[in-house]
């Protein structure tokens, strides 16, 4: 492995927005010949294959985009094992944007192309977050879903306690400072794709789960 700092840090980078474009939702859509960005909300989410394909088809796309995460920050701590914590801050954040912005799925449709982050985002966070906050999370995401049936509402109800809970346990100076970075960029890029479900559930028009493609 190169001891070069760049040369590592290009490597990092590369890994995580490599692994994180891999287009889950369109290769398993695609299987059952259906264009995954022609149905539905045309994302490239677990959420719309569910709808489209059924529900075990969506959890499929939900755990193989987590393991792209959980994957990326292995690879990446292996390239840079006296700066863990950088590495792990940089190919997390790096495979989010790869899944929202996948050069792989723009290069099959081409136009710019991916996903909302979320289930990529778990997956980091599986990778690094202490076992009580993913407990934390987890069942808050089941109870808001099986409440209200809003995955949204879920997904940026979990990103905001996992963000919050992060930072205090970086100021307790339990989690390395480098985390701010990745939980911060990461908060931004969910909250950014989910902007048009945000405005639909302040509306009362977001669609829940179970509904229809």
């Amino acid at each position: 492995m190169s001891d070069s700092p760049f040369v590592q840090l290009v490597m990092v980078i590369v890994i995580g927005y490599l692994f994180g474009s891999i287009p889950t939702a369109y290769i398993v859509a695609k299987t059952k010949g259906i264009n995954i960005f022609e149905v539905g909300s045309k994302n490239m989410g677990a959420t719309n294959v569910g709808r489209s394909l059924g529900f075990w088809w969506g959890i499929l796309v939900w755990v193989c985009d987590s393991v792209k995460g959980i994957v990326a920050i292995a690879l990446a701590t292996l390239v840079m094992p006296n700066n863990w914590a950088a590495a792990t801050a940089i190919a997390a954040t790096t495979a989010v944007i790869g899944h929202n912005w996948s050069i792989f799925a723009t290069l099959l449709t081409g136009t710019i192309q991916g996903g909302k982050g979320a289930a990529i985002w778990f997956g980091t966070m599986f990778a690094i977050a202490p076992l009580q906050l993913l407990v934390a999370i987890s069942v808050l995401g089941v109870a808001i879903i099986a409440l209200t049936r809003y995955v949204s509402l879920a997904v940026l109800s979990m990103c905001a306690l996992a963000t919050i809970w992060i930072l205090v346990l970086i100021t307790q100076h339990t989690m390395p400072m480098e985390y701010i970075f990745y939980i911060t960029v990461v908060a931004v890029m969910i909250i950014y794709r989910f902007r048009e479900n945000i405005q639909r559930l302040a509306s009362g028009t977001e669609r829940r789960l179970g509904d229809p493609a």
